[in-house]
């Protein structure tokens, strides 16, 4: 096995085949190392996320290696069987990419079991190994903008089903009504890693089946008696239940999420006397405006903008920002245009009365799972104030938030699949400045630079595990730098990752600003340890 450097806190493993990968992961499972977060497996790969303060990267690799590579995970035996109406698109082109009719492409996806092998992608989304061998084909050289939900796919020797709408690259054979993703269920995803799949054929069927999308939004936020609330004027860009993130939940193709400034969000807690990880609201650019029902004590922190408060009676002042605010029934609060960074965390004490869904209130925009976006009109309840919550001193607001003025110095750890790039390639990343593109957001920061990077492999990567902080690059040679709500895997290499001390400061940038990369001191292009 080989242990790739993905950032600070991240590494992955490299194994021979999927057999050696699953069995490793069972281990890992089964006999827990501690100081490890989190385990994404894929194709070929483990990402294991890690505590450096508990586990530096040597140590983890060392006991790593000491596993041995026939464990498998214990689980009750599990069928599934999935109808599938083969109409899709792409039907035709795969039956002629393996000179078959597509009659016997039906016969040979519905002739074999399927086997959970990992998830990812999005929620619900597993990749199912097994079947026919020679079911092996190609993603589509050009990925659709949107799939629809319940789309039957084969990419590599893998199927799939799309749990939800989204864009794609596998080559779709069928559809199904089967819900793979519901937040009803006691376990949202249907399958899990493990389980036992069959595919029916249900072209001719004539009943209805069930639903395919259920709605992953979190109920309404709960009424608190007797505590106060904000009346919401205006929503501004995008208003979002952010908090700590949602960890664990990769068994289910689930990411973390959570503040894009964690920094900012554990700020405006400790100013108004909450958990550091309780949730708030971010705040995106400015135009959001709140009207206090009842009295309350707020503080807000992130990007650097005016604040002002307007009174009941009319009057009307600036107000300040990381220290608390006390504010009275009727007191209006505006969030005007960021003079620097772009996210505002809002904080209130005794916290917000909002639902959370597996585990936390964040809004992956991704996922689609979290409480939906605030609008105008909503009434945002607050909860009542627990002993004990007491507010925090003023704090120095942070003096670099980054600016469409300078240019955004962001330092990178290499790897893991540096290798996948010509020898330049680092230092053309490095040195020359990528401008951020309009159509960045959670997900990701869209740079577009003078010189692309270029790729020496050009083999197609199997799918693996993706962290925060990840650059990757598509074909186009343009990276892509992934923030909160990022994809679970991905199928493009990554060159480097923004190192985990610069995570905040990529969050805060604004668009048309120009970012710059320098490597973290003292790491090769690629650390295997």
């Amino acid at each position: 096995m080989r242990f790739l450097s993905v950032n600070l806190n991240a590494v992955l493993v490299e194994l021979d085949d999927l057999a050696q990968t699953l069995a490793l992961l069972a281990s890992l499972r089964a006999e827990p190392i501690a100081g490890i977060e989190e385990l994404v497996p894929a194709a070929r790969t483990i990402l294991i996320t890690f505590r450096p303060a508990v586990l530096s990267a040597a140590a983890l690799a060392h006991l790593v290696r000491q596993r041995r590579l026939d464990a498998r995970e214990t689980r009750v035996d599990k069928r599934i069987e999935i109808p599938v109406r083969y109409d899709g698109e792409d039907i035709a082109e795969v039956a002629g990419l393996l000179g078959i009719a597509p009659e016997e492409l039906v016969r040979r996806h519905t002739g074999s079991d399927y086997t959970v092998a990992f998830t990812g992608f999005a929620p619900g989304f597993a990749y199912l190994s097994g079947g026919h061998p020679s079911l092996n084909v190609p993603r589509r050289a050009v990925p659709r903008t949107r799939i629809p939900a319940g789309a039957v796919g084969l990419a590599g020797s893998f199927s799939g089903v799309y749990p939800q709408a989204s864009p794609g690259g596998w080559q779709i054979i069928g559809v199904t009504d089967t819900p793979m993703w519901d937040l009803a269920r006691e376990t949202p995803a249907l399958l899990q890693p493990g389980d036992t799949v069959r595919f029916v054929d249900a072209t001719s069927l004539k009943v209805a089946l069930p639903v395919a999308e259920k709605v992953v939004a979190a109920p309404a936020s709960a009424n608190v008696e007797g505590g106060s609330a904000f009346e919401v004027r205006a929503a501004g860009l995008q208003a979002l239940w952010q908090d700590g993130g949602r960890h664990g939940q990769a068994r289910q193709g689930v990411s973390a999420s959570g503040a894009m400034d964690q920094r900012s969000l554990q700020a405006a807690n400790r100013l108004a006397g909450n958990a550091s990880d309780a949730a708030c609201l971010e705040l995106a650019y400015g135009g959001f405006q709140f009207v206090c029902r009842g009295e309350a004590v707020i503080a807000v922190a992130g990007a650097d903008g005016p604040l002002t408060l307007t009174r009941a009676d009319g009057a009307q002042w600036p107000l300040p920002r990381y220290q608390p605010i006390a504010l009275a029934d009727g007191d209006t609060v505006t969030f005007g245009e960021p003079v620097a960074g772009i996210r505002s965390y809002l904080a209130v004490r005794g916290g917000f009365a909002v639902a959370p869904v597996l585990g936390s209130c964040a809004t992956d925009t991704l996922a689609r799972i979290g409480p939906p976006a605030v609008a105008a009109g909503d009434v945002l309840a607050v909860r009542a104030v627990a002993n004990g919550a007491i507010v925090g001193a003023a704090e120095a607001p942070p003096a670099d938030l980054p600016t469409v003025q300078e240019d955004v110095v962001l330092d990178i750890v290499p790897g893991p699949r540096t290798d996948w790039f010509t020898a330049d390639a680092l230092e053309r990343l490095c040195g020359q400045a990528w401008s951020v593109t309009p159509q960045s957001n959670r997900v990701g920061i869209r740079l577009n630079g003078e010189a692309p990077l270029v790729r020496a492999n050009t083999a197609e990567l199997p799918s693996e595990g993706t962290a925060r902080g990840s650059i990757q690059v598509p074909p186009s040679g343009q990276p892509v730098l992934f923030l909160a709500d990022h994809p679970l895997t991905g199928g493009y290499p990554v060159i480097a990752s923004v190192a985990t001390h610069h995570l905040d400061r990529a969050g805060q940038i604004p668009v048309n600003a120009r970012v710059r990369f320098q490597l973290v001191a003292g790491l090769g292009p690629v650390d295997i340890f």
